[in-house]
Order: C-alpha cells, then sequence, then structure tokens
C-alpha cells in the first residue's frame, strides 16, 4: 500500500513539473509552423530528419533543435502577417577562429519575416495599430 502512495505521488511530481512544457511537434521544414503562427499567434516545433543532422553536424550538438514562431503583426494583405523565428539548440560548439576551446552552450537566432497563408513573403507594408 506504502508504494502504491509513493508511486503515485512520484507520477504527480513528474506531472507538475512539466507544466510548462510546450509540446513541440516534429517538422522537417519551418513551413508547417508558419502556417500554424498565422492561425494561432504561435507555433512551436523541433525539426527532424535532413537537415537536422546537417546542422547536428555542422554545430556538433545532438540536441533537439528547437524552433518557436510567433505573430509580430498583421499586415494589410490578407492572410498574411509579420512572424518571428526562433531557433534554439542546447549543446553547440560555437566556431571562433581565435579560440578553438569553446565551450557548448545554448544558442539561439531570431529572425522576422512576412509570411501569406499561400506561401508567399510579400513586400507590403504593416498594418497600423
Amino acid at each position: 500500500m506504502i508504494r502504491s502512495y509513493i508511486a503515485v505521488i512520484t507520477l504527480l511530481a513528474l506531472t507538475v513539473s512539466n507544466v510548462d512544457a510546450i509540446d513541440r511537434q516534429a517538422v522537417t521544414t519551418v513551413k508547417p509552423l508558419l502556417v500554424t503562427a498565422l492561425d494561432q499567434g504561435e507555433a512551436h516545433g523541433v525539426l527532424v530528419g535532413q537537415a537536422a543532422q546537417y546542422i547536428a553536424q555542422t554545430f556538433k550538438s545532438v540536441a533537439p533543435i528547437e524552433i518557436d514562431v510567433k505573430t509580430v503583426q498583421a499586415l494589410e494583405e490578407p492572410g498574411c502577417k509579420r512572424l518571428a523565428v526562433t531557433t534554439s539548440q542546447d549543446g553547440v560548439v560555437d566556431f571562433n577562429r581565435e579560440k578553438r576551446d569553446t565551450k557548448p552552450a545554448r544558442n539561439s537566432f531570431t529572425y522576422q519575416l512576412n509570411y501569406c497563408r499561400d506561401g508567399q513573403t510579400p513586400q507590403t507594408k504593416e498594418a497600423s495599430r
């Protein structure tokens, strides 16, 4: 009986510790995340496949490559928004030509783009707020 209580308490503790965990969609490109962010305001994914293998080799890390996309602002053209894309990975060896002893760390890269549901990247002005 005591083992059952311990098991339940342990299970609850593990569940509570993951409350802030983000469900990430496995993707081979960022495109499905861009579309989801257009619809829902944000999207979260993890890169898999050939692109992930290439990045793992380049940055010497097998840690998951996380991609977060958020809507920044609506654009004048219907179905189009400005999106911010952040790609992050733990254990990245940042190549430094002067010092080759860089320690692995979490690195992130953020960029923004205009994107439409049909896959186009419009050059329209941002909508007024």
